[in-house]
């Protein structure tokens, strides 16, 4: 059983930033892959950023490209998403995953192939 817990979020104006961060338990958090999903009302649940277990490959959606960076600490436990120049449309309720029954070299953008999730932490942009 691995359990994620995001914090972070919060609100802010438009351009400012933030940094979520997500806590796992268990000994082996090194061989996740590790992604961070949101959700807006009335949305589906779409894919923003993902890293592999050793940091080396990223991926990130193209609507966050350029202003969010996905980084890791394994010693830590913990996943982070800094988001910056942040919009309105990025309002949302963001939760982080983690893949864990298999060892993903490249990390996915499905949501299927995680395992386990966070609560998820609110983020609002206001204009």
């Amino acid at each position: 059983q691995v359990q994620l817990v995001e914090s972070g979020g919060g609100s802010v104006q438009a351009g400012g930033s933030l940094r979520l961060s997500c806590a796992a338990s268990g000994r082996t958090f090194s061989n996740y892959a590790m992604g961070w999903f949101r959700q807006a009302p009335g949305a589906e649940r779409e894919f923003v950023a993902a890293i592999s277990p050793s940091g080396g490959r990223i991926s990130y959606a193209d609507s966050v490209k350029g202003r969010f960076t996905i980084s890791r600490d394994n010693a830590k436990n913990t996943v982070y998403l800094q988001m910056n120049s942040l919009k309105p449309e990025d309002t949302a309720v963001y939760y982080c995953a983690a893949i864990v029954r298999v060892w993903m070299a490249v990390p996915s953008t499905r949501s299927g192939e995680y395992d386990y999730w966070g609560q998820g932490t609110q983020v609002t942009v206001s204009s």
